[in-house]
């Protein structure tokens, strides 16, 4: 207990004190960074009405909390470790070093490795909402029926040995994937396939709500997912475009791919609705948006628009088909987690083999219709490794959990509704 209190204490006073201006720093990128982090913080309040608005109305505030505690308990991770595990100097391309624990040495001058033009506290703070978002996402697969108190747990655990070693092994100055030449612009590996695969383990680990799927448990407010969605459209652009790291060309055209893949996704999607069911769903639009932001990510900063409109094309119609054949399989991802996340992220990572372009980023490379097949193997391995890491490591984790502390709440309880039973509040008085 006396070194855990040395240690905090020397965390909490490192830090040295810090220059008005730096040189190297460049006003307008660091203008940038810090509206583009807003937009990306923004996303994780506007996923818990994306996904509150499709749960059932006794769980919606409790579907909301997953969202806004994770912005809490995953942005102290990162300031005291996360950011030192996932972006500190490397050890063995595996994880980095715990050399910035507590932020120590992370200050307004520029780190070259990463972001030369702008401080290294904003890209610090810029990379923490995507943390921050990424186990917010898995939650819509166990929506509806998990213990509060094993969220917390498992988002802690799951940040710190899923997320962080992806962040270094593909973004991490000397990790292992960028090494071998692994692209991923903007996180389709580092946030969707992990938090996408890892939906997939923890939908299995903990069972089907009570009832499903003989029960019908449609959406209880669209209009609050639709706002929800086009919070998220927005933030986006923060999202993408931001990882460019900078204000110029290269941040326009993450800007123009990821609204051209989402409107592709849109009109695909609406179309082969129309034709298997008969009309077209506000539902099946927003959730085709998502799916076409999600697809675009690791692809964005490395394609041309028109290979963009393709690749929205592809996650229209596979994530189509992926949602709809998910009640043929019996397993209950609530809201589609693997679905859009897991499955876009594979499209749009897989997409960057073959669609990538050096002259759009000439820090990229060639892909398959460029006349180099290199890269599509490269990105191939990395979907496998990641996807197997990121179920295997989650399975095990809700199975730990659910052996000491317990995973679901009560029969009663998950009946009664987790807004009342987890929460003691409603969402709706009326």
């Amino acid at each position: 207990m006396r070194r855990f209190s040395v240690l905090l204490l020397f965390m909490l006073c490192s830090t040295p004190v810090f220059a008005a201006d730096s040189p190297g720093v460049d006003k307008g990128d660091t203008a940038w960074m810090l509206v583009s982090a807003a937009m990306v913080m923004l996303m994780t309040p506007a996923l818990a009405m994306f996904y509150g608005g499709m749960v059932r109305k006794k769980n919606v505030l409790a579907t909301f909390m997953h969202s806004f505690v994770a912005i809490a308990i995953v942005s102290v991770q990162w300031l005291f470790i996360g950011y030192s595990l996932s972006f500190g100097p490397d050890v063995h391309g595996l994880i980095g070093g715990l050399n910035w624990i507590g932020l120590n040495g992370v200050g307004v001058e520029p780190n070259a490795d990463y972001a030369p033009t702008i401080p290294h506290l904003a890209f610090m703070i810029y990379q923490a909402m995507f943390a921050v978002i990424t186990p917010a996402l898995i939650s819509g697969a166990f929506a509806e029926r998990m213990k509060f108190s094993s969220f917390i747990v498992f988002t802690l655990i799951w940040t710190t040995v899923v997320y962080n070693p992806v962040a270094h092994w593909v973004w991490g100055k000397g990790g292992w994937m960028a090494n071998m030449g692994v692209l991923d612009f903007a996180g389709g590996i580092v946030v969707h396939i992990t938090s996408g695969f890892s939906a997939l383990a923890a939908a299995l680990a903990l069972g089907k709500r009570k009832g499903f799927p003989h029960e019908s448990m449609p959406p209880h407010n669209l209009p609050l997912t639709v706002i929800g969605t086009g919070l998220l459209w927005f933030g986006w652009f923060g999202f993408n475009g931001g990882s460019a790291l900078s204000s110029g060309g290269l941040s326009v055209m993450a800007f123009v791919t990821s609204h051209t893949a989402a409107v592709a996704a849109m009109v695909v999607w609406i179309a082969i609705e129309w034709i298997h069911r008969g009309k077209p769903t506000m539902f099946g639009s927003a959730t085709a948006s998502i799916a076409g932001l999600a697809t675009i990510t690791p692809a964005a900063g490395f394609v041309s628009p028109m290979s963009a409109f393709a690749i929205g094309m592809l996650a229209g119609s596979i994530c189509y088909f992926s949602l709809n054949i998910k009640s043929h399989l019996g397993y209950d991802d609530s809201l589609d987690a693997f679905g859009v996340h897991g499955v876009g992220g594979t499209i749009g990572t897989v997409s960057v083999g073959i669609f990538a372009s050096l002259a759009i980023n000439k820090q990229g490379a060639d892909g398959l219709i460029h006349g180099q097949h290199h890269l599509l193997l490269v990105q191939l391995g990395a979907v496998a490794v990641v996807a197997l890491y990121a179920f295997g490591l989650t399975f095990a984790i809700f199975k730990i959990i659910d052996a000491t502390m317990g995973l679901r709440v009560q029969h009663d309880q998950e009946i009664e509704g987790l807004d009342v039973t987890q929460h003691g509040e409603s969402g709706y008085y009326l």
